[in-house]
């Protein structure tokens, strides 16, 4: 029998078995709900959302891989937050696909104590998708270089402009994102765990997109699961991941180094094995970045995440 069909087979028979199997993992689905908490509630007072725009111009660091772009930032803010004061905050990669979704149920949240007081960033990418693009470049190369972009060019304009004092403590500091976002939140947090130690990660591109070639990490995001992380002394993260059964390249064998579900679930069985706090949700019947499985997921991941338990 063909290794590929081998591999397919395999992963079809065990599928469940995999994605149920570390300390910290579920399975839910195929049916979503979406969390009560993704409504705005009559006694949870709204945040307010600032927003600019960056011209690739200004920024030293992704000056335009393909030429000008022009990059959206959103801010949102909680009422309850003391301008001046330090703060937690999140910072959420492909911005504005998530800034409803994550304003509402952080209203929510804070309005019923279950995560701090805390700033919300939403950065978009600089455009483009994969090997060769702006957003390739940001979110799937491994690297330091886009933390440095967030310390440098995002986190000190909304400081200046909104009053904002973020927290230095990395525990206060989180990132999140979807897909090559995803990868670029851990990213954020595995190459400066100093700055970032919570993520949270819907259908993480934990495959080998990293463009240019890198040949310290030849097989790009693919390398955190399949040597970084076993590799390296355990860094204190915490990391919330989801992944769907029908997820990109679902059905592809292990050589195209393409596979989401299995680059996942292999996220999943490393961090257990060497000792992360991670919580690991596998989505029956959802797709890549599944809007359904987000809607039931989002408040009880944020939560999970600022918690230490």
């Amino acid at each position: 029998m063909p290794r590929s069909l081998a591999c397919l087979l395999l992963g079809s028979l065990a599928l469940t078995a995999l994605a149920a199997s570390g300390p910290h993992d579920s399975v839910i689905g195929p049916d979503y709900q979406a969390a009560p908490e993704m409504t705005a509630k009559p006694g949870a007072a709204k945040g307010v959302i600032h927003d600019f725009t960056i011209d690739s111009t200004e920024s030293k660091i992704y000056p335009g891989l393909n030429g000008p772009y022009k990059r959206k930032v959103q801010v949102y803010v909680p009422v309850q937050y003391v301008a001046g004061t330090p703060v937690p905050f999140i910072i959420v990669t492909d911005g504005p696909w998530y800034t409803k979704r994550v304003a509402t149920a952080l209203d929510n949240l804070i309005a019923e104590k279950r995560v701090p007081v805390q700033v919300a960033v939403f950065v978009q990418s600089g455009g483009g998708d994969g090997k060769g693009s702006q957003r390739g470049l940001e979110y799937d190369t491994l690297s330091g270089k886009y933390t440095d972009f967030i310390e440098t060019e995002i986190l000190p304009r909304i400081a200046k402009d909104y009053k904002i004092n973020f927290s230095k403590n990395p525990s206060d500091r989180a990132a999140m994102g979807g897909s090559s976002g995803a990868a670029c939140a851990f990213t954020m947090a595995w190459y400066h765990p100093e700055l970032y130690r919570r993520v949270l990660s819907y259908s993480g591109t934990f495959v080998d997109q990293q463009s240019p070639f890198d040949p310290k990490t030849p097989h790009g995001a693919w390398e955190y699961h399949e040597n970084l992380i076993m590799k390296t002394e355990r860094k204190p993260l915490r990391i919330w991941m989801q992944v769907g059964e029908k997820d990109n390249g679902w059905n592809k064998d292990e050589a195209s180094l393409h596979n989401w579900v299995m680059a996942n679930e292999r996220m999943a069985d490393v961090l257990a094995k060497k000792g992360y706090a991670y919580k690991y949700v596998f989505c029956k019947g959802a797709g890549h970045v599944d809007g359904k499985a987000v809607g039931q997921t989002l408040p009880a991941a944020l939560e999970w995440l600022w918690s230490n338990q």
